[in-house]
């Protein structure tokens, strides 16, 4: 490769990248980013691109925030590390009196964990053995729907349904049963996510009635199945799975890393539906994009099942050794203030009203647009029978040269900013999207 910087060269020389084919960086070569500045980052070489993926769906209040900034500064003067099994801090106890308050009901325990793939793990191990210990262990079986993404570690694979991610790893997998979920864009049943009654609820209905007395739970991307292409469904399809799963004791695991802390418009997703799960999975906007965790969070009645004589061998062994790690503690108790005292949620929808307008004007003679769909400040955008190979890779590389970073999925472009963003900026994200896709017909003709 020619005209490669210095940094360029080492990074290439040593790191292997996460979801890449290290080949296609002969062509598009990593970008070294030195600077972040609000929605906003910048490379070596001066160059400017909006993050209109929030850099993977974490960062919600922009880059070097000064609030979150200031919290870790004070944080690590007083205690960057200690050991969590038999000792706490102030951080992780403020942190679980505040994620309490804003959790859905019932939801009153924290485990701390350190990305969103192992507290998967966490929500499977927690689920299983529960059952064991209160006299149902031929609870082992864990559902989930296809096209349905949890995370990259075995476990999660498991319960996962994307191919790209599990074909390699099948012969290591434990695999957990997929049954057909909502697809709304393709909907067998001639609806529409907002008027209809979950219809598709059937396949998991008659799933769970034959086979309830085997599975211990339900694993499920709240309101939107993220990987697989922003694909949101009704939320009367959680309502109707919360009741069945009650009704069959199996537990109803959700997964908000994605979703959770404002992306649709509801401090967590689930809160659509009106309904409250066994388990919740959280973790990306948790802190912000600056540091590493995660938590599951689960009831009172799961927590009583692990609370025992310790010769009755019912404790919960699961760690890892930067469990409720202080500094990153501080930065979740900051983000839920931010969340309360600068009125996030009320930000989220005055910013997601003015992206469903302006997309719904500056998209509507695009060509090859399948749909739009858009819930709080996620929208996408579904590309069909677009012609040439990686077609949204190309868009996204053509977009990257006029300032903006928009990750496709698959053909299926989406905008995923930070809540920062301005009027003038969504304009900006939304024109070079429809600028980058014609340019990039027109190098096919």
């Amino acid at each position: 490769m020619k005209n490669l910087s210095d940094l360029q060269k080492k990074d290439l020389e040593h790191i292997f990248h996460p979801c890449s084919q290290m080949k296609d960086y002969e062509q598009l070569p990593p970008m070294v980013i030195v600077k972040g500045d609000g929605l906003y980052v910048e490379d070596e070489f001066g160059n400017r691109y909006m993050d209109c993926v929030s850099s993977w769906w974490v960062n919600l209040f922009g880059h070097c925030n000064p609030r979150i900034n200031a919290a870790i500064k004070e944080q690590i003067d007083k205690l960057e590390h200690i050991i969590f099994a038999n000792f706490s801090h102030e951080a992780a106890i403020e942190l679980g009196e505040r994620l309490t308050a804003v959790a859905p009901k019932g939801l009153n325990k924290l485990i701390f964990t350190d990305n969103g793939s192992s507290s998967t793990e966490v929500a499977i191990k927690l689920s299983f053995q529960y059952h064991a210990q209160t006299g149902n262990p031929q609870k082992k079986r864990f559902v989930s729907i296809e096209g349905a993404y949890h995370g990259e570690t075995i476990g999660a694979l498991g319960v996962g349904n994307m191919d790209r991610f599990t074909d390699v790893y099948k012969p290591l997998l434990r695999e957990g049963v997929k049954v057909k979920g909502p697809d709304c864009f393709n909907c067998t049943f001639g609806k529409k996510r907002e008027s209809c009654n979950a219809e598709c609820f059937i396949y998991m209905e008659e799933y769970l009635k034959r086979n309830g007395e085997t599975v211990s739970g339900v694993i499920i991307e709240s309101m939107v199945q993220g990987v697989a292409g922003m694909r949101i469904y009704s939320p009367i399809y959680l309502k109707r799975l919360r009741e069945l799963t009650e009704q069959l004791n199996i537990h109803l695991i959700v997964d908000e890393i994605a979703m959770g802390f404002g992306r649709t418009g509801k401090m967590f997703a689930i809160e659509h539906a009106g309904v409250s799960p066994d388990i919740m999975c959280i973790g990306k906007g948790l802190t912000a994009g600056y540091f590493p965790m995660s938590i599951v969070l689960i009831t009172d009645d799961l927590y009583r099942a692990f609370y025992a004589d310790y010769s009755e061998g019912k404790s919960f062994l699961h760690s890892h050794s930067y469990s409720g790690n202080p500094i990153g503690c501080r930065i979740a108790v900051e983000t839920l203030k931010i969340f309360q005292e600068e009125n996030i949620l009320e930000v989220i929808k005055e910013k997601g009203d003015y992206l469903r307008k302006a997309a719904a004007e500056k998209l509507k003679d695009i060509p090859y647009f399948g749909e739009y769909r858009q819930i709080g400040l996620i929208g996408a955008i579904e590309l069909v029978d677009i012609p040439g190979d990686r077609a949204g890779y190309e868009i996204y590389k053509i977009a990257l040269k006029k300032g903006a970073i928009l990750r496709p999925l698959g053909n299926i472009v989406y905008f995923m900013p930070p809540y920062i963003i301005k009027r003038e900026e969504i304009d900006k994200m939304l024109d070079i999207f429809i600028e980058s896709l014609r340019e990039y017909l027109e190098t096919i003709e």
